[in-house]
């Protein structure tokens, strides 16, 4: 069933034409909390990431989305980012979850038509 997955679909992390593209060009630079993976081609002239699991940009952290929209040359474990005391850490979206946020709303009391006097 891996093999159906890897040829037939990409959202399962990468698709049998990633997976030699990476095999036969691609250099590991780096994985992230999440356990996605990071590459570049010899020149750099190409930055991919291999998502653990489902893909989703959304769980592709900031400082590596930097470096894979080529915004610093280094990769981000070899750079010290600053991070402010009003800065959270970055979590992936949860749309569609059964962790997703869902508001509590309120008991709307039934409608009154407006009437002039």
């Amino acid at each position: 069933m891996n093999l159906f997955k890897i040829i037939f679909s990409w959202w399962n992390g990468q698709t049998f034409g990633t997976f030699l593209q990476t095999l036969v060009y691609g250099n590991m630079v780096g994985k992230d909390y999440y356990g996605n993976k990071y590459y570049q081609n010899k020149d750099d002239t190409k930055r991919w990431v291999i998502y653990n699991g489902t893909v989703d940009a959304s769980s592709i952290p900031p400082e590596w989305h930097s470096w894979l929209h080529k915004i610093i040359k280094t990769t981000p474990d070899q750079v010290k980012f600053n991070n402010f005391n009003w800065q959270k850490e970055h979590k992936k979206n949860l749309t569609g979850t059964s962790q997703a946020y869902v508001p509590l709303h309120e008991k709307k009391l039934p409608y009154k038509r407006w009437q002039p006097k």
